[in-house]
């Protein structure tokens, strides 16, 4: 079962949302339905479904309806239409009693521009969740040393905000995100006012977080290169459509339209695609005839930027193993060139 699912999901801003439905739904364009009726289309039936433990991201240019979204999840806004499921429950039959319990217990949400209590200090905002939940002040203080260790800010706990630089702060926001354990984070653009150098940093962090922590991460961003390095898988969304789902190299090869095709046509295929994604089946290796030569092994879940020089100075067929030394594939220089050809 799903950790989380959006099903049909349609959001309409504007005095009569319901009135301007069937609209939509007989194909009235999101500009259309501005001009005609005055009302701003935020979701044009959306369905995602996001599994325990993954980091889904959605990405698309400003205006598409990233944070309209992700702001379903935790009823912020409610669709004028649809559903929307956390563990199978339809959390919009909550009353206001669940849907608190909801937010403090279950989910967390990381903003763009921290959030933070400036008369606060960094302990103080990182414990303020579980003071929320009536957490007593000796577990208190010691979950946020703990979530303060976590994002690299050990000796920073009397500091204020403003003592802190962005990066720090956002840290803190992080730190203040993973204090009440919850299942789910919620991440609004949250490294997009960051420097690159320090948004990176954040990236890294974050990754390094999740490997240990395996929380259910639902990321908004405009960032194409922040998404394939984050998510384990993509949506793209349009002018509140969602055109696109699929893990990082899917989206790569197979972009579903012009608009993804302009997104995805200045990546670095090597930095993304892995070598179980271009890999030839040992049956299909030898039947191509390619059965003989010197090879490489190579991890499945290897980069092709990982292997590719060796590739190219020795001419070398690639073998591609499992964890366990498995052989899975073949993947030779005619694949390799198919793979980065951006035609």
């Amino acid at each position: 079962m799903p950790k989380i699912e959006l099903k049909n999901v349609y959001k309409i801003f504007g005095e009569e949302p319901q009135s301007v439905l069937p609209l939509i739904k007989n194909g009235a364009t999101k500009e259309e339905i501005l001009e005609d009726t005055d009302h701003t289309v935020g979701l044009d039936n959306v369905s995602i479904s996001v599994e325990e433990g993954e980091t889904f991201v959605c990405m698309g240019l400003s205006g598409s309806g990233k944070s309209t979204l992700i702001r379903h999840i935790n009823r912020l806004i409610d669709p004028t239409e649809g559903e929307v499921l956390v563990d199978g429950v339809n959390v919009l039959e909550f009353n206001e009693k669940e849907l608190l319990e909801l937010r403090r217990h279950e989910m967390s949400m990381v903003f763009q521009r921290f959030g933070l209590f400036p008369h606060k200090t960094v302990k103080e905002n990182v414990a303020y969740g579980l003071e929320v939940q009536d957490k007593p002040l000796e577990e208190r203080n010691q979950t946020a040393e703990e979530q303060i260790k976590a994002v690299g800010l050990s000796g920073f706990e009397h500091q204020y905000p403003s003592q802190l630089s962005g990066g720090m702060q956002q840290r803190v926001g992080l730190a203040r995100a993973l204090a009440t354990n919850p299942g789910i984070l919620l991440m609004d653009e949250a490294f997009s006012a960051l420097d690159p150098l320090i948004r990176n940093d954040m990236q890294d962090q974050l990754l390094e977080l999740q490997s240990k922590l395996h929380k259910t991460i639902v990321f908004i961003t405009h960032d194409l290169d922040e998404s394939l390095k984050l998510g384990d898988h993509i949506g793209i969304l349009n002018d509140g459509k969602l055109v696109q789902v699929g893990k990082p190299e899917e989206i790569i090869m197979n972009p579903a339209d012009d608009y993804v095709a302009a997104f995805v046509k200045d990546v670095n295929r090597a930095k993304v695609l892995r070598a179980k994604t271009i890999m030839l089946s040992p049956e299909k290796y030898t039947a191509n005839g390619k059965g003989s030569g010197e090879t490489h092994k190579v991890l499945e879940n290897s980069f092709i930027e990982e292997f590719l020089p060796l590739v190219l100075e020795k001419r070398s067929v690639v073998e591609v193993i499992d964890k366990d030394g498995n052989t899975m594939g073949f993947i030779t220089e005619k694949e390799l060139a198919q793979s980065l050809s951006k035609t």
